[in-house]
C-alpha cells in the first residue's frame, strides 16, 4: 500500500573535511578533498524512505565550497523500510471517535465469533421474527426515525435487531414471479422451500386457485416440526392471523385468500378443500391425521386479528368492539372460536386489552387472541381501538412467558404486518413506526432468553418500493422535505418545488391528512398523478401520505434482497447472500427440527 507523506527539502551538511596536507608554509598550496552529505527527503526517487547522498571532490578553486563540477564521486545510503508508524503519525486516527468505535467493535465481533454456539442441535428455543416489508431502505429510515426520536441526530443510531452479531441478505424472489408476494416468501422461510406466489404451505407444482392439488404437494413446516418434537409452539401477528405470513406456519392452501369458507369458490369446499381459519382450529388434528400414531397438543400461544374469518355471518354473534354491523363472514354457520374453547376447555380466549393483562402467564396453558375484527391497529393508532389492543411488544413478552414453561423448549413466529400495511398506502410514519415497535419486540426476547440456548432471527419476507433520495444535511428529519448541507430552506426540484426525503416509486400517492394516524384513511381518496407543491405542507405528520412517481391503487412490493439478522446457536450460518429458503435450514440446524421429529415419530 503506498504511504503518502510530506516532501522534505533537501539539507546541505556540507561536512569538510581534509584529507591531506600539513601545517608548514610549504603545504598552502595543496588541494583540499571536501565531503558534502545531504539528507534525501522521505519519497525522493533515490530512496523512498528517505537516506543520505554524499558527495566528494577535490576543491580546486580553493573556495572552501564543494561545487558542483567538482564533484568526483556519489554515494547514496537509503533508510531501511519503516516497520510502524508513530504515535503522532497515527494520533489522526486513534483520537478519532469513528475510529474508536469501530475498533471497540472489531473487538466485540471476535468475541461474539469466539462465543457462538456452532454444533447443531443447541437451541432449546427458536424465534423467527418477520417485519413484513422491511426492506433495506425500510430499516435504515426507521433507524433514523428512532434516534430522532430519541434526541439524537438519528443516523447513527441502531435498532436492537441491527445489533445481533450475524447477519446477511435474502433473495425473495418466488418460483414464479421476479417480485414476489408473501405466500411465498413465508413459505420458503417455514418449510425451506420455494413455491409460487399466492400459495401457502405447498411446493411449486401446485396450482393457484385449484384444490385439486394440493395434495401430494403440502409441505412440513418449522413449527409442525416443533411441535411434533414436543415443543411449545405459537403464532404471533398483528395482522389477521389468517393473512398469508402466519398462515404460512400452519396452513395448506391453493390461494392464500381462502381465509374463511367465504372467500373459497364452492368447487373448492365440495372438493374438500379447508379454509384457514379452520386450519387454525384445526391444526392438531390435521397434524396427527397425517401421521400415524402421532399425538401432540396443538399450538400454545395463538395472537392477531382477524375475529371476523372465525365468526358466523351474524350479527348475534358480534364482538363487543365490532365495527361492521355483522363482524363474521362465514357462511358455514360455524363459531370456531366456540369450537376453540371446546378443543381447549383450560386455555384462554381474549379479545381486548382487559382479556390480555388478565393472562396468568404462570399457569395458563394456552391462549387465543383475537384483538380485531381485521388487521391489528396501527402502532400509532393502538390507542384509538374500541376494546384496546396489546403492542407486538406486549404479545411477544406475554408469548414468550407462557411458551417457555415447557422444559423442552419452543418455536415462535412474530410478524409485524402492518409494516407492509403502511407501504401499501403509501405512508411512511406508519410503516416505520411499526418498524420501530419491531425493534422493541425484539429487545423484549433477548431479554427474556439466552442467546446460549435460544436461537432468534430476524427478516423480512419482501421490501417495498419505498426510497431515501436527495442530498439532505446530517440530522434532517428523516420524514421532512430534504434540506441540502449549509442552508435551512428545502432543496427545490427542476419544477421549482421542494420534495420529501422519502417516497415512493409507485402508489396512491400524495395526501395530507394531518394527524390521522390510520394510513388506510389514504385510501378514501384517488391517486394523485403529477408533483405537488409541499412548501406549506407539514410531510413529518402522521397523515402525510408521500408523493409516488406512478400512481396506482396501491403501491407494490419490491424485488431486492432483505437483510436477516441473527443471535444464539446456529446465528453463525447466516452470513452472504442466499435463498429466503435457507432461513429454515439454519432454524433446523440450531434445533434439530427434523432430527427429533424424526425421533418422536419413531417411537
Amino acid at each position: 500500500m503506498a504511504t503518502t507523506m510530506k516532501k522534505l527539502n533537501l539539507i546541505s551538511l556540507a561536512v569538510v573535511v581534509a584529507l591531506a596536507g600539513c601545517s608548514d608554509d610549504d603545504d598552502k598550496s595543496s588541494t583540499k578533498t571536501l565531503t558534502v552529505e545531504n539528507t534525501l527527503a522521505v519519497g525522493s526517487e533515490q530512496c523512498v524512505n528517505g537516506g543520505t547522498e554524499t558527495l566528494t571532490g577535490a576543491d580546486s578553486n580553493d573556495n572552501g565550497q564543494l561545487d558542483s563540477a567538482e564533484v568526483t564521486d556519489t554515494t547514496v545510503s537509503c533508510n531501511a523500510p519503516a516497520t510502524s508508524l508513530t504515535a503522532s503519525q497515527l494520533a489522526p486516527l486513534t483520537d478519532n471517535d469513528w475510529f474508536k468505535s469501530a475498533q471497540v467493535k472489531v473487538a466485540t465481533s471476535e468475541e461474539n465469533i469466539a462465543a457462538v454456539v456452532k454444533e447443531s442441535g443447541k437451541a432449546k428455543n427458536v424465534i423467527l421474527f418477520v417485519g413484513d416489508g422491511m426492506g433495506i431502505s425500510t430499516v435504515t429510515a426507521a433507524r433514523i426515525m428512532a434516534g430522532q426520536l430519541e434526541g439524537k441526530l438519528g443516523e447513527e443510531h441502531q435498532l436492537s435487531f441491527e445489533k445481533l452479531p450475524f447477519s446477511g441478505f435474502a433473495k425473495t424472489y418466488n418460483v414464479d414471479a421476479q417480485t414476489p408476494d408473501s405466500a411465498g416468501t413465508m413459505t420458503a422461510m417455514a418449510s425451506g422451500v420455494k413455491t409460487d406466489a399466492g400459495v401457502i404451505g405447498v411446493d411449486e407444482n401446485i396450482e393457484r386457485g385449484n384444490c385439486a392439488t394440493v395434495a401430494g404437494n403440502e409441505l412440513v413446516t418449522a413449527t409442525e416440526l416443533a411441535e411434533i418434537a414436543g415443543k411449545s409452539t405459537g403464532i404471533v401477528s398483528t395482522a389477521r392471523i389468517t393473512h398469508a405470513t402466519p398462515a404460512a406456519t400452519y396452513a395448506k392452501s391453493a390461494d392464500r385468500n381462502w381465509e374463511d369458507v367465504s372467500d373459497m369458490p364452492e368447487a373448492a369446499v365440495a372438493a374438500g378443500c379447508e379454509d384457514i381459519a379452520s386450519q387454525l382450529v384445526n391444526f392438531e388434528a390435521n397434524l396427527e391425521a397425517r401421521y400415524e400414531g402421532l399425538d401432540v397438543d396443538g399450538l400454545e400461544v395463538v395472537m392477531g386479528g382477524g375475529r371476523r374469518h372465525f365468526l358466523p355471518k351474524d350479527a348475534a354473534y358480534n364482538s363487543a368492539d365490532a365495527v361492521s354491523s355483522v363482524e363474521g363472514d362465514r357462511t358455514d354457520g360455524r363459531d370456531l372460536t366456540a369450537e376453540w374453547k371446546a378443543k381447549y376447555p383450560a386455555g384462554q380466549y381474549v379479545m381486548d386489552q382487559a382479556g390480555f393483562d388478565a393472562i396468568n402467564a404462570d399457569t395458563t396453558e394456552r391462549v387465543f387472541g383475537l384483538f380485531n375484527e381485521t388487521h391489528m391497529q396501527y402502532e400509532a393508532d393502538r390507542a384509538n381501538d374500541v376494546a384496546g389492543e396489546p403492542s407486538l411488544s406486549e404479545m411477544t413478552a406475554k408469548a414468550i412467558d407462557v411458551l417457555d414453561n415447557n422444559d423442552k423448549g419452543f418455536f415462535l413466529t412474530v410478524e409485524a404486518g402492518r409494516i407492509d400495511h403502511a407501504h401499501h398506502a403509501g405512508n411512511a410514519y406508519n410503516a416505520l413506526s411499526d418498524t420501530v415497535e419491531l425493534s422493541k419486540a425484539v429487545q423484549v426476547a433477548l431479554d427474556k432468553t439466552s442467546i446460549e440456548d435460544t436461537l432468534i432471527i430476524v427478516t423480512a419476507d419482501h421490501s417495498h418500493v419505498f426510497t431515501i433520495a436527495g442530498y439532505p444535511k446530517r440530522g434532517n428529519p428523516i420524514l421532512g422535505k430534504v434540506v441540502p448541507v449549509g442552508s435551512d430552506e428545502p432543496s427545490l426540484a427542476a419544477d421549482n418545488m421542494p420534495y420529501t426525503t422519502v417516497g415512493y416509486t409507485n402508489g396512491g400517492g400524495f395526501r395530507d391528512l394531518g394527524d390521522e394516524t390510520d394510513a388506510d384513511v389514504g385510501y378514501d381518496f384517488a391517486p394523485v398523478t403529477g408533483r405537488v407543491d409541499l412548501t406549506d405542507v407539514d410531510t413529518t405528520t402522521p397523515g402525510f401520505h408521500q408523493e409516488a412517481v406512478v400512481p396506482l391503487g396501491s403501491e407494490t412490493h419490491a424485488a431486492e434482497d432483505v437483510g436477516v439478522y441473527a443471535v444464539g446457536p446456529g446465528a453463525h450460518l447466516v452470513t452472504g447472500t442466499n435463498e429466503q429458503s435457507l432461513i429454515f435450514h439454519v432454524m433446523d440446524y440450531a434445533a434439530d427440527l427434523v432430527k427429533q421429529a424424526d425421533a418422536k415419530l419413531a417411537q
